[in-house]
């Protein structure tokens, strides 16, 4: 058997781990000075829970998850008799095709579920749980449900891995965690421009520039009206928000083979081509929307977020407005952000992204609760660090002493001074097996032990214990006491 992890999917060394945690522990102090607090939710939701929430390409993404047991076995092969049948909940659909089978076939006694239910239909039937494919959808959920629980405005900060059945390649996961915060229960621009403040300082304290893109899903609409095409936002919106990937003239032949007019891609042109600063853009869209309403509320709330922002932010975050920035995500109605690292020969997807959802709430019977969120991609940002070596110098995440084992009664010595700097807050380890030195402080090595006690009989005759700073080589002799002052030091 050839073992490997599925595609798409990771293990983690204890020195990976160091460095996620580094991350993770980065952007959660963040998120709790801003007074977000932390839930969690279940890995799996229902399928009916995240369908119909991404647009149909992020549907075709989520990962379903079986049923198990005889109900698979029954749905996916079983024969049901014909009362079997008809008290099952059948759709009018599926009641002409079991008549039109007993028409053609009136003494049968069992039919194939597969004679009468479509290849969807067993998919519903043998599919009722599906793994999540953001943090987003299950927390509007979990809103709904904790309803009377809930202080509103709510702030929640989530860190959990999602899973998206997608091609696996450079920068781009099945399985991946996902870091992000959402208030719910306001409509104020003051949460956008929070938004900016803490991606800011999220990234400066990784000592990563970026660039954070804002624009906006009501400029979006507008386009689509003041180009002609106002029913085809959805489809205008997938195929923008694939500009920088696919370049103009895929984009122009997407809309065509989406229906969109070549007259409607002529007006949209001037747009995808434009080149200017934020002001410019700004100006840009004054004259190229006109009067109409959305956009000039776009426009409004799009200025007043960047104007805001623009006087709390380090110099290390650019920010933009990208005219044709979309994010595919149907739920989106506002405010729509993308950051990117401004370092050279480092990913140049998103590292971070988000927005602003006025009903998301809504379709579980929760209307008009609005939210806006932003999420941060944890693999991404690492691969970011990795590639641009800006992870910081870590020394074991587990053990700061650790003691040589001279040998049983050594050993048993050792316990008590082990014991000792635990209780001090400490991490201490004592090796197991009293084997030869060498192979003793390897193991220190290898695992980046910054201390290394020895205590021979010597040692424990004097009541001190050798000590090796295994980086810088330096060698002294201290009690106990003195051991716990210079780790603590």
């Amino acid at each position: 058997m050839k073992l490997n992890t599925p595609k798409g999917t990771r293990d983690f060394s204890p020195a990976e781990m160091v460095r996620r945690n580094y991350i993770f522990d980065t952007i959660k102090s963040v998120f709790k000075k801003y007074g977000y607090q932390c839930i969690e939710t279940p890995a799996m939701e229902n399928s009916e829970t995240l369908m119909g929430k991404y647009g149909d390409e992020g549907d075709r993404l989520i990962f379903k998850i079986l049923d198990s047991g005889d109900k698979l076995k029954n749905r996916m092969f079983g024969d049901l008799s014909i009362d079997e049948f008809r008290n099952l909940n059948l759709s009018q659909k599926q009641h002409v095709k079991l008549a039109e089978l007993l028409e053609k076939q009136p003494d049968v006694d069992k039919v194939p579920l597969r004679d009468i239910f479509s290849n969807s239909d067993l998919e519903k039937e043998i599919s009722e749980k599906a793994l999540r494919y953001d943090l987003t959808v299950p927390f509007a959920r979990y809103v709904v449900q904790h309803r009377n629980e809930i202080t509103f405005p709510f702030k929640r900060y989530q860190v959990q891995p999602v899973w998206r059945a997608d091609r696996p390649q450079k920068g781009r996961y099945r399985e991946f965690y996902q870091c992000d915060i959402d208030v719910i229960g306001s409509n104020s621009l003051l949460n956008e421009v929070e938004m900016v403040q803490v991606t800011d300082e999220v990234f400066s304290k990784l000592n990563v520039p970026v660039t954070v893109k804002i624009n906006n899903r009501k400029l979006l609409a507008a386009i689509a009206e003041v180009i002609g095409a106002p029913n085809a936002f959805v489809d205008i919106t997938v195929a923008l928000d694939k500009l920088d990937k696919i370049g103009e003239e895929k984009v122009c032949n997407e809309l065509k083979e989406r229906g969109i007019s070549d007259a409607s891609i002529e007006k949209l042109l001037p747009l995808m081509r434009f080149q200017g600063n934020t002001a410019e853009k700004l100006d840009f869209l004054k004259t190229y929307l006109g009067e109409n309403e959305t956009g000039q509320k776009g426009i409004a709330e799009v200025s007043e977020v960047l104007q805001t922002a623009q006087k709390l932010i380090s110099d290390k975050t650019v920010l933009e407005l990208d005219l044709t920035l979309a994010r595919g995500l149907n739920y989106y109605t506002g405010a729509i952000f993308e950051v990117r690292s401004n370092i050279e020969g480092t990913l140049s997807s998103s590292i971070s992204g988000g927005g602003r959802y006025d009903d998301l709430t809504g379709i579980f019977g929760m209307p008009d609760v609005s939210g806006v969120g932003i999420s941060f991609g944890a693999d991404r940002i690492y691969d970011v660090l990795e590639g641009a070596n800006l992870f910081p110098e870590f020394t074991s995440d587990s053990m700061q002493v650790f003691f040589v084992n001279f040998g049983t009664e050594e050993a048993a010595y050792c316990l008590g001074l082990v014991k000792q700097l635990r209780e001090a807050g400490i991490n201490t380890e004592l090796y197991p097996d009293s084997a030869k030195m060498k192979k003793q402080m390897t193991y220190a090595h290898n695992n980046t032990i910054r201390f290394v006690a020895m205590v021979g009989s010597d040692e424990m005759e004097s009541g001190k214990i050798g000590v090796k700073n295994m980086t810088t080589g330096e060698q002294s002799s201290v009690t106990a006491s003195e051991l716990i002052t210079l780790v603590n030091g």
